[in-house]
């Protein structure tokens, strides 16, 4: 029996992965979870709300890390450099935990309910994003539209990487940010009968 909450909530997100990997997220019970930490289903509660968030528990720390990082960010950066080193600056600790990231990439590719999650959570990382730069100066419809565009190339960065062991995450982020500038300079200049 585990004697300390963090003890319990690692042992309970560890006993999670494990069973969504072995028997499916939809085939996988808060029973099953907790049996398999060795704790109550009463621990379990005390620690996640359902078992959906053993997966996403971390939300609130990137949250707030995310906030954080656009705070710090020079005013003197165009938009869309600020977002990007403010989404750069979340890379070493994404790569600490690698292992995790990618067990929770497997189990979400393959579990339609979780991929609606996962977008309500990308859709938050948005709003924080876009909250910044209107705070920068930006009008609301080029903040909401920026944020979405460039909090849709972080994820894009991070779902390759969790599905490539051999990436690496900082880099697929800049590639993200520059063929996003490349893509908005060829469609500028495109003629407009060939723009799509």
């Amino acid at each position: 029996m585990p004697r300390s909450g963090a003890q319990a909530r690692d042992r309970l997100e560890r006993a999670a992965l494990e069973l969504y990997t072995e028997h499916g997220y939809d085939q996988t019970t808060i029973a099953d979870i907790a049996a398999k930490a060795g704790v109550t289903q009463r621990t379990f509660f005390r620690h996640f709300t359902d078992k959906r968030e053993v997966l996403f528990n971390n939300e609130g720390r990137q949250q707030e890390a995310l906030t954080q990082a656009l705070d710090g960010v020079p005013r003197t950066l165009t938009p869309v450099a600020a977002m990007l080193q403010a989404f750069r600056s979340m890379s070493p600790s994404l790569e600490n935990n690698r292992p995790l990231a990618e067990v929770r990439h497997q189990i979400i590719a393959v579990t339609p309910a979780l991929r609606e999650r996962e977008l309500m959570k990308e859709a938050a990382l948005s709003t924080i994003v876009a909250d910044a730069l209107r705070e920068r100066g930006l009008a609301e419809w080029n903040a909401t539209l920026l944020a979405h565009v460039g909090t849709t190339a972080w994820g894009h960065a991070i779902h390759t990487w969790a599905a490539d062991p051999s990436s690496n995450v900082d880099a697929l982020i800049v590639q993200a940010f520059a063929d996003l500038q490349d893509f908005a300079t060829a469609n500028t200049t495109a003629h407009p009968a060939t723009q799509v």
